[in-house]
């Protein structure tokens, strides 16, 4: 199993953070599931849970893809076990990939992030939040097959917001 190697360094005089060299924003549930039902409540205006889903998956395919570029990452499941570690490394939960392979897969999310803030400050909900998810998921499935941005289609298809055990999201390309 290849083995993700982070260092953290802040600059104690910007307040700012770098994993990797990389500017970081470290953030709360709160703020995570406060843009997300930001995202639902815009939908006559903008399309914002797209908009959420793409920005994640445009920044963790590019943080994914130089971290396997700088390591000479190139073996596909040592990149599954790399970008599954960035995951969790990264406060966003622990994922479980399920199945994978170039037409997509599945991902299983015994502790998500933002499902589980969801939870803590509002309950359950009628329908999947985890844009979020589903946007590292769709980047990550990119990133490990040398594929471009909107390469994969990821659907939540169960969710701890709606009474599921863990949440589910399966990847079509």
């Amino acid at each position: 199993m290849a083995e993700l190697k982070l260092t953290h360094t802040f600059d104690a005089k910007n307040k700012r953070h770098f994993l990797n060299n990389r500017l970081t924003v470290l953030h709360c549930h709160h703020y995570a599931t406060l843009f997300t039902q930001l995202s639902l409540d815009a939908k006559d205006i903008v399309d914002g849970t797209r908009i959420l889903q793409e920005s994640t998956e445009d920044v963790f395919y590019n943080v994914l893809t130089a971290y396997y570029k700088e390591n000479g990452i190139t073996d596909t499941s040592d990149r599954i076990d790399i970008a599954v570690q960035m995951f969790s490394a990264i406060g966003m939960g622990k994922m479980v990939v399920a199945a994978s392979d170039t037409s997509g897969g599945e991902i299983a999310m015994p502790h998500a992030y933002v499902d589980e803030g969801w939870l803590k400050k509002w309950g359950k909900n009628k329908e999947p939040v985890n844009f979020i998810g589903a946007g590292y998921t769709a980047g990550m499935f990119a990133a490990v097959f040398d594929k471009p941005t909107r390469t994969y289609s990821v659907t939540e298809t169960k969710s701890k917001v709606m009474g599921a055990d863990e949440s589910r999201f399966k990847v079509t390309g």
